[in-house]
């Protein structure tokens, strides 16, 4: 059998565009949108950084009780947590405007009533109820914005790497939320109070959320099922199973999802041992800035990821940065001195953007369109949960076992993403170096020509602008079988 495959190489066959620099890329993703939403949602998403390390500091701070910090902290994150994905359901079923809009003003409005009860030194059962829902009302900003730029990028183009640029763009945002985040609330504690930031989050979230919400790009993800260009009067003939049933969620979504609590895990457990190292050291005011070395460190490497060539496929990606995640948080159990965690931290913090921005290139690959922005806001959800349930018993361990307990924690969780990644089976017949967990733009060709033949007999339909298994509720390339 010839083993020629003219069309399957990322520089052959007709039509292809030439490849393109990653400052090229990034102009066309700036572009999708124009310049003011990135800035609207960067801003937007860093209250949900400032409220997570405020809410630690804040109540520390006025219960005298770092305990009491630790759980009020911990039920902020779980509140954002269970009600993520839920938000991100209710924007793919009612648009993300009107969900944003409530969901701002209702933050803006928890966080402050959180901060009076902190400095009232109010009960901590309330405390933590109030924290609670600081986190639940989390409008979500930045999963919404990546569903939102991923639905632009694919109408302007079938180009993978566009997307990919997107999620790189993106997850670098998050990176640097989450290094500024902190430094603002260090910087409220160093200036007056912590409570200082948890008011700045508050208006932040108040004033750019709702920006965000009003921008025309809002109306990118229609609260229609998912098919913006479908005529009403053609969906009005399509059978009631197409129209109003919900698309289940392959089970390669919940892998990945998987994935991606590991990778929270494995932030969890370095986070904890960076602060107990630093504590034992007796420089306790140097672990923000580790963290800000590891953050930085992230958000460069997450942006040259816009360089690396098709060819090179997300499974195969997923595959990398877990081995290097592994090989790379080892030496962390071992350090022992100020200046030698910064050189290890700096090192280790360039795996978790390729790991980050993996996971949800492969989220957005496998779930179906119409449910998106319920896809991005569930594996942020999984990130942020693994990291707080982490913090908490890693936490522990540390007091009780030392820095290295922590430390630990995090490359067992390293070295079980490898495995899950690993495990996880390439689409049949992708070619070396494709495989992903949903085709590339050549798969979905083929996969178009075999959904119109099915189609044909189903009276299902293709419309412009709709990714592959739009028709079916899966996309293309991915197994059958889904729950």
């Amino acid at each position: 059998m010839s083993q020629e495959q003219p069309e399957t190489g990322p520089e052959k066959g007709p039509g292809l565009k030439p490849a393109r620099g990653a400052s090229q890329t990034y102009r066309e993703v700036i572009g999708l949108s124009g310049a003011l939403l990135p800035v609207i949602s960067f801003l937007g998403r860093l209250p949900t950084a400032i409220i997570q390390m405020g809410s630690v500091l804040m109540v520390t701070r006025t219960s005298g009780s770092l305990a009491t910090g630790g759980a009020v902290a911990c039920a902020l994150a779980l509140g954002q947590v269970s009600m993520g994905p839920f938000v991100g359901r209710l924007a793919d079923r009612r648009g993300q405007r009107p969900v944003v809009l409530v969901l701002a003003a209702l933050n803006a409005l928890a966080i402050t009533v959180f901060t009076a009860g902190a400095l009232l030194d109010a009960a901590t059962p309330l405390l933590v109820l109030l924290g609670a829902l600081a986190g639940a009302t989390v409008p979500g900003i930045g999963p919404l914005a990546r569903a939102r730029l991923v639905a632009l990028a694919r109408r302007r183009s079938g180009d993978g790497r566009l997307v990919d640029a997107v999620m790189s763009l993106e997850s670098t945002m998050d990176e640097v939320s989450f290094v500024l985040g902190p430094a603002a609330v260090g910087l409220a504690a160093v200036v007056g109070h912590p409570a200082y930031a948890m008011i700045f989050a508050a208006l932040l979230v108040a004033v750019c959320g709702t920006g965000f919400a009003l921008h025309p790009t809002a109306s990118t993800l229609p609260p229609t099922g998912g098919h913006p260009q479908r005529p009403r009067a053609r969906a009005a003939e399509e059978p009631a199973r197409a129209r109003g049933a919900r698309s289940r969620m392959p089970r390669q979504v919940y892998v990945v999802r998987i994935g991606l609590v590991l990778l929270g895990v494995l932030l969890g457990g370095c986070g904890a041992g960076i602060t107990a190292l630093t504590e034992d050291l007796g420089r306790p005011d140097q672990a923000g800035l580790v963290y800000a070395a590891m953050g930085v460190m992230s958000a460069v490497v997450g942006l040259s990821m816009a360089a690396l060539p098709e060819r090179f496929g997300l499974l195969l990606r997923w595959r990398v940065a877990t081995a290097a995640a592994v090989l790379l948080s080892l030496p962390l159990v071992w350090t022992d001195s100020l200046a030698g965690l910064y050189v290890v931290v700096t090192v280790f913090g360039a795996i978790f953007a390729p790991n980050l921005i993996t996971g949800f290139g492969l989220t957005e690959r496998a779930v179906p369109r119409e449910r998106l922005a319920e896809g991005m806001t569930f594996a942020s959800s999984a990130f942020v949960g693994g990291q707080a349930v982490t913090l908490a018993v890693a936490g522990q361990l540390a007091e009780s076992y030392g820095p290295a307990a922590a430390f630990a924690v995090g490359s067992a969780a390293a070295a079980l993403a490898f495995v899950v990644a690993l495990a996880t089976r390439p689409i049949h017949g992708a070619g070396p170096g494709t495989e992903e967990l949903a085709s590339d733009t050549k798969g979905d060709e083929q996969a178009d020509a075999q959904t119109r033949s099915r189609g044909s007999t189903s009276g299902s339909t293709r419309h412009p602008g709709q990714g592959p298994g739009a028709d079916t509720g899966a996309p293309a390339g991915l197994s059958a079988g889904s729950t």
